[in-house]
């Protein structure tokens, strides 16, 4: 079976390389998708085996994922993975067994706790309670971004919802179109948004775009 996983970026110079050369471990084809980096992102996800795509200016976490799965073609799973996790992106495989064996549609990764840092949590009880009222299921993290999707779970949540609201538009869309949903505990670390402007600034654009989703979503919902 074949598997790509797509890694949005935006100044990760830091740590794409070893992001990706952890995924290429996977035996994984690597798509960077660069959205207006202004730092040598691209650069060194190249050097380090992956194909780049790039965007002249940022466009959001959705449309990145949106150019990757134009690049990556028909392939048989797909992962979606964060740039910032370096090497610790390996253990992104445990979410592959369950698509390929045809147990899940999609996996969603459940991290352990990051340390300090962080906000009050306002986003994710928004998450969490909308997917709740949309589909019935209690999501642990539902603004997980590393999942693994077969073709039905992509077509599925296609359109991507917007923005940050990508990965809960794709667990309400994967549920309500009758397709399977597990969440495996992934030994991942990332980078933790901090509560100075820029993280309020941050997550204040994750609630706008996870309420969006979920209004879009639950008036599809009522329509049918």
């Amino acid at each position: 079976m074949s598997l790509a996983a797509i890694i949005p970026a935006k100044d990760e110079a830091e740590r794409i390389a070893a992001t990706v050369q952890a995924v290429r471990d996977l035996g994984a084809e690597v798509v960077v998708v660069d959205d207006g980096s202004s730092d040598d992102t691209a650069e060194l996800a190249r050097a380090a085996g992956a194909t780049v795509v790039q965007h002249r200016r940022n466009q959001g976490k959705a449309a990145a994922l949106t150019t990757g799965l134009a690049e990556i073609g028909d392939v048989d799973q797909v992962l979606f993975v964060d740039a910032d996790l370096g090497e610790s992106a390996s253990a992104v495989g445990v979410l592959v067994p369950p698509v390929a064996d045809d147990e899940a549609d999609m996996t969603i990764a459940i991290l352990p706790p990051q340390g300090p840092g962080g906000g009050h949590g306002f986003v994710v009880r928004l998450a969490r309670g909308g997917i709740r009222r949309l589909t019935g299921w209690e999501a642990t993290q539902p603004l997980s971004g590393m999942r693994c999707l077969n073709q039905a779970a992509l077509h599925a949540g296609s359109p991507l919802a917007a923005g940050w609201g990508v990965e809960v538009g794709l667990t309400v869309d994967v549920l309500q179109a009758g397709l399977r949903v597990r969440e495996v505990p992934c030994e991942l670390r990332h980078r933790v948004t901090g509560s100075d402007w820029r993280g309020q600034v941050h997550r204040a654009a994750q609630y706008r775009d996870v309420a969006r989703a979920l209004g879009v979503r639950r008036w599809r919902a009522m329509r049918r």
